[in-house]
């Protein structure tokens, strides 16, 4: 039964036509409309806290 399933998925898989962007998937990276979202640097800003 294994077999047959993982036979019928295979017929379905895509090959990873961008491996250079899996490192940034992989990452965590967002895009919008086919462009590179960059995320707010979690350092930057007023709410840090002195110790």
């Amino acid at each position: 039964m294994a077999f047959k399933l993982i036979e019928s998925a295979q017929a379905r898989w895509r090959a990873v036509n961008a491996p250079h962007l899996v490192a940034l998937v992989r990452a965590g990276a967002t895009s919008e409309k086919d462009v590179l979202v960059e995320r707010p640097d979690e350092q930057a800003g007023g709410d840090q806290q002195v110790t």
